[in-house]
Parts: C-alpha cells; structure tokens; sequence
C-alpha cells in the first residue's frame, strides 16, 4: 500500500489510475470553489457538472479563460434544490462526489443528511477531518473532528475516531498511530476530556494504535515523549489526532494554515459517497486539494 506522503502524491496516483471523478456542484457560482473545479480539470482529474446561476456560472468561466461546453451547466436558482440535485446526482450514479458551492452550509448539510434522499447510512455519525501536510516530518496527518461535531459525547468520539481512522486508511496508513489529544496525558477527573480520551484508547482497535490522553506535545514529538515518560507505542509518532471538541479543532487547525501555512484539506466522513465541503476561508488551492483527497476515496 501505497502511503501518500504530501498531496503530490495524491495528485500523481489519481492520474495514474486514469480515472477522472465526476463532480457535481451546488451552487457553482462560487469564485474560489468555481477555481478549485477549474484548476483541477486543467490538471485532468474531473469532469463536472455546476449546478446554479448559468449566466454567473458562464461569466467566471470566461474570466478563467475556460471552455464553458466542456462542462455540463444546469440552472438552478433555490441553494436546498440544488444541493439535493448534486447529491441526487451521485445516489443514481451520474456524478461520484457532490460539493458545496456558493451556498449556506445548512442547506448543504441537509441535502447530505436527508434520511430517505441523503448520503448517510442509518447508524453512522457525520464528521469532519483536516488533512495536513506536514513537511517538516514528510508526512500527511489528519486532525478531527474541526467543523461539524460541537461538544461530542464519549460514543460520539468513538465514531468520529472510527472514521478517522478508515480515512488514514485511505492515505495509506495500514495501522496509523492515533492520539487522542487533551490539555495533558494523565486522567483528571475535572477535565472530562482526560476520561473519554482514556476510555477511547482501552477500547479494541484492531487496525490502529489508539492512545490517550496525550497532550499535543508528546502526541507528535518523540523527545516531549520521552521527557513527560509517555511511553504507549503512539506516543510521539502519531498519525491521526483526535481533538476534544470542535472549538479546540477549529482553532487548532486553522492556527496550522494561517500561522504555519500548512497546506489543508477538508473531508467529510461517514457517507455512502465522497463529499467536498470546504469552508469560505479555503484558499482555492486547499479547496483543490479537498477535491483530491475526496478523488482518493473512490480509488
């Protein structure tokens, strides 16, 4: 198995297997998301289909300098039709991934979510996951959940580790090292967070090493590891870090991009299909390499 080690990688092994993704857009009168789309069917990974204002649609086309027949334009003028059109798309097999234009998330959301015409098995919890690259350590991780679920629950954070984990999978990690993050690495009772990291890590992961609570330090460096005597076979070299709540992810993840300039993306996890949700600050260049690692999904 192949473990994508940047986003290169990723680029280089979806162009090889020679298939391109189907994409349909909610809402494609999107600058920024309209350029992500753009740039990767110049780089030849899509073909799509944009869902919403045709004239909108057609004039950011033309200031791209873009072809607007080599694209399927379908109008469409209500944000909830149109996110139900893309996800109806993918359900009967004319597109493989929707994503989320110019639109409010909510509507999105409840186009993904709809019980009998959605995209998410009975059961399963939606979440959310960042990929970074991180080249400092040549490596790519993934840090969840970042934007969907708020304060989740202990069975809660069982499912958003169970999807993580199938997504490291995806990139490559056989038996990715998972750390379960909180303010330290030792159990207190007055910091919730400690206790549901712990239980976490003393469940059954066959196909990962699960370990908290780890502080960020000794979740990602060996010598902090070594130092704080963490001594779990995580501890230090984690792929997979899983956050205590949203707020902490979303701060976490976005001091990574906006201070670090780590290249990002998003994914939605736990659906039938791949989906592209990116949030508004995405660079059209993170917004590309969510395109990518949604493509990854389907290989």
């Amino acid at each position: 198995m192949t473990v994508y080690k940047s986003f290169d990688d990723i680029e280089r092994a979806v162009l090889e297997s020679g298939k391109k993704a189907r994409i349909a857009m909610a809402c494609a009168q999107d600058p920024d998301g309209l350029a992500a789309v753009v740039d990767a069917h110049r780089r030849g990974v899509i073909e799509a289909t944009l869902i919403g204002d045709v004239d909108r649609i057609q004039e950011l086309l033309s200031a791209a300098g873009e072809n607007a027949d080599e694209y399927t334009i379908i109008a469409c003028d209500d944000e909830l039709a149109a996110g139900k059109m893309a996800v109806s798309m993918v359900r009967s097999g004319e597109a493989d991934i929707p994503m989320k234009g110019l639109m409010m998330t909510a509507n999105f959301m409840r186009a993904i979510l709809d019980k009998q015409d959605g995209l998410l098995p009975p059961g399963k919890l939606l979440s959310q996951a960042t990929v970074l690259e991180w080249p400092a350590q040549n490596k790519m991780m993934v840090i969840s959940d970042c934007a969907v679920n708020i304060s989740p629950n202990l069975d809660q954070k069982v499912q958003i580790t169970r999807n993580a984990i199938d997504l490291a999978h995806l990139l490559g990690y056989e038996h990715p090292n998972v750390g379960v993050l909180s303010a330290l690495e030792v159990v207190k009772d007055k910091i919730p967070s400690t206790v549901d990291a712990r239980a976490i890590a003393d469940m059954d992961w066959p196909d990962a090493c699960v370990g908290g609570p780890f502080a960020l330090d000794n979740a990602i460096s060996p010598e902090a590891a070594a130092l704080k005597g963490v001594t779990h076979p995580a501890a230090g070299k984690c792929d997979v870090l899983i956050v205590p709540d949203l707020p902490s992810g979303n701060i976490f993840t976005k001091s990574l991009t906006f201070f670090a300039e780590l290249k990002s993306a998003g994914s939605l996890n736990g659906t039938t299909h791949p989906v592209v949700m990116t949030s508004r600050t995405d660079t059209p260049e993170d917004k590309y390499y969510s395109i990518l690692v949604a493509i990854a999904k389907t290989l």
